[in-house]
C-alpha cells in the first residue's frame, strides 16, 4: 500500500500500551482510533486519534483497515463479531473468545468472507522461543516441556476481571493456557490433551494446573501454569531423541517488568499489517485461536473429575 493502514484499538486496559508503542514504531500502522467503555480511561487518553466508547460507533465512523481487540476475554465475540461483519480484520488478544463454540462463530464468518482474524499469541513471536523452534526444525524431539508461572495479582494492571471466572473463561487455564499451548504447537504441531490437574481456590478460579499433551508425531509435551508463583517464570524445554536437551527462557534479556512485551507486540503488529494488506498469508499462529480453545476445553473436562480447592 502506498499509505499507512488505518488502525483502531478497542480496549485501553493493562495490554494496550504494547499495541500502541507497536504501532507509533512501525510505518505500516497509523493509530486513527481508539475506544474504551470506561469513560475515566478513554479520558486518559493522550493520543492523537479519535475517541469512542462504543466500537460500533468507531466502527462506521472513524472506518479503519482494521481493528485491535484488546477487551476483556468475556467481551472478545461480540466487538470480534461486529468488526467482521463490517469486513474489517480483526487482531484479537488470545484467548479467540470464551468457548470453543464461540469461537467458532468468529472463525466461520471470517473465513467465508475472507477476512483476516488473527490470535495475538505473542509468546511464539518471543525472540528465544523463535530462536529455539529454528535450532529444533527437522529434528526429532520426544517431550516438550512449558512453564508458565506468575502471581495474577501483579499483573492485573486494575484488570480485575481476571479473577472472574464468568469474564476470564476459568483462570490460569482459560487465560495464559492458550499461549502455553501455542508455544507447544509451533514446536509439535496440532496437539492433543492427554491429561490434566487443576487446583482451584475458593472463588472457583483455578490457580494451578499441570496438562499433558501429545504432538502428531508421538512426542509427548507438558504445560505448568501458575497464578501464585512468587514471582515471575516462562520458558520451555525441549530434550530430541538423541538425548539433547535445550531451553529458552522467554524472559531472559529483558529486565523491566513485562519489558519481553515490547519486541513480541511490536512482531504480532508486523505481522497483521501483512495479513491486512495482502502481503503475507496466515500461518498456524494467526489460525490457532480455536484449536487453543478446544485444548483449554478438553483439559477442563479432563479435570473435572479431580480437581482440588485450594486456598489463594
Amino acid at each position: 500500500m502506498n499509505r499507512p493502514l488505518r488502525l483502531g484499538v478497542v480496549g485501553l486496559g493493562a495490554i494496550s500500551p504494547y499495541y500502541l508503542a507497536a504501532a507509533d514504531r512501525l510505518p505500516e500502522w497509523e493509530l486513527t482510533a481508539v475506544c474504551d467503555a470506561r469513560a475515566q480511561t478513554l479520558e486518559g487518553f493522550t493520543g492523537a486519534a479519535a475517541r469512542f466508547a462504543d466500537h460500533r460507533v468507531l466502527l462506521a465512523e472513524a472506518r479503519p483497515d482494521a481493528l485491535v481487540v484488546a477487551v476483556p476475554n468475556d467481551v472478545h465475540l461480540p466487538v470480534c463479531r461486529d468488526a467482521l461483519a463490517a469486513g474489517v480484520p480483526v487482531c484479537v488478544e488470545k484467548p479467540l473468545a470464551l468457548t470453543a463454540a464461540q469461537g467458532r462463530l468468529l472463525v466461520e464468518p471470517a473465513r467465508a468472507g475472507g477476512v483476516p482474524l488473527m490470535t495475538a499469541f505473542h509468546r511464539r513471536y518471543n525472540t528465544a522461543v523463535r530462536e529455539l523452534a529454528d535450532r529444533i526444525a527437522g529434528r526429532e524431539v520426544r517431550s516438550v516441556r512449558v512453564r508458565y508461572l506468575e502471581r495474577i495479582e501483579e499483573h492485573l494492571g486494575g484488570e480485575d476481571w481476571y479473577l472472574d471466572p464468568e469474564r476470564c473463561g476459568g483462570g490460569c487455564l482459560a487465560d495464559n493456557g492458550p499461549n502455553a499451548f501455542d508455544v507447544v504447537r509451533l514446536l509439535l504441531g496440532d496437539l492433543t490433551v492427554t491429561g490434566c490437574a487443576l487446583e482451584r481456590d475458593g472463588h472457583g478460579v483455578d490457580r494451578r494446573a499441570v496438562i499433558r499433551l501429545r504432538g502428531r508425531t508421538g512426542a509427548m509435551a507438558s504445560v505448568e501454569l501458575d497464578w501464585s508463583y512468587p514471582g515471575e517464570l516462562k520458558d520451555v524445554e525441549v530434550e530430541l531423541a538423541d538425548g539433547e536437551v535445550l531451553g529458552a527462557d522467554m524472559l531472559a534479556g529483558h529486565t523491566a517488568f513485562k519489558g519481553s512485551l515490547w519486541h513480541e507486540y511490536e512482531a504480532i503488529l508486523g505481522e497483521f499489517a501483512e495479513l491486512v494488506d495482502g502481503r503475507g498469508t496466515a500461518g498456524p499462529g494467526a489460525h490457532g485461536g480455536l484449536h487453543a480453545l478446544e485444548l483449554v476445553e478438553a483439559a477442563y473436562d479432563c479435570a473435572r473429575p479431580a480437581t482440588l480447592k485450594v486456598s489463594r
